[in-house]
């Protein structure tokens, strides 16, 4: 059985395995750097303001579980890293897919595709299935079928615990998408994807400049 997570710890953990993928060079994560990525603007859903301390706790929770572990080493500042790859026994492609969905919540598989590159390049929208069809053999994801005013399907992790799909169809109906509004939302996706380089480009700047201080 999968471990239960809260939102913060679903947070804390989507944002190191995201951060340990895009950027391996900062990784593991100082504890203002893991906060900092944690309240990031862009790319997640939804936008949070959480404390150093509350970030600690959500890793406190996770090492509890096997999930996050801190690192010492010669450098004074203690840092933060996640175990996920072990402890799930997971590849880079469902490792990958497993960050973009705790960071985002329910999606679908071209918006998927596209908020993966910075971690795993799929080559087509058949490989994002396949590795999503492997997590949810492992009941880590479910797949939504398509809903009232849903031009697509969506999929959505498990960590939070169990999904009544059935329910989504009683929710009030979403604004059906056009063939308009899927450019739109696919320039979208292009626009967060370029400010994810450029925010990851600031922290590492930042990251640079703290070894001269």
């Amino acid at each position: 059985m999968i471990p239960q997570l809260s939102d913060l710890e679903q947070r804390v953990l989507g944002t190191m395995i995201e951060k340990d993928m895009a950027t391996p060079e900062y990784y593991p994560l100082s504890l203002n750097a893991l906060t900092n990525a944690c309240n990031q603007k862009n790319n997640r859903e939804p936008v949070t303001s959480y404390d150093d301390e509350t970030v600690e706790a959500g890793h406190t929770e996770l090492r509890g579980k096997r999930l996050a572990v801190i690192i010492t080493g010669s450098g004074r500042v203690p840092k933060y890293g996640h175990r996920a790859q072990e402890t799930l026994n997971l590849s880079n492609r469902e490792l990958a897919l497993l960050a973009v969905l705790l960071l985002r919540g329910p999606q679908t598989l071209n918006e998927l595709k596209d908020r993966s590159h910075r971690l795993h390049a799929f080559e087509d929208l058949d490989s994002v299935e396949s590795a999503l069809k492997k997590l949810i053999d492992r009941e880590m994801a479910v797949f939504i079928p398509k809903q009232t005013g849903w031009r697509e399907p969506r999929y959505m992790h498990l960590f939070g615990g169990p999904i009544d799909v059935a329910a989504l169809a009683e929710a009030p109906a979403a604004k059906a998408a056009t063939p308009s509004n899927d450019r739109i939302t696919h320039l979208e996706i292009q626009v967060e994807s370029l400010r994810a380089e450029l925010e990851t480009l600031r922290q590492e700047f930042a990251a640079f400049r703290t070894q001269f201080q």
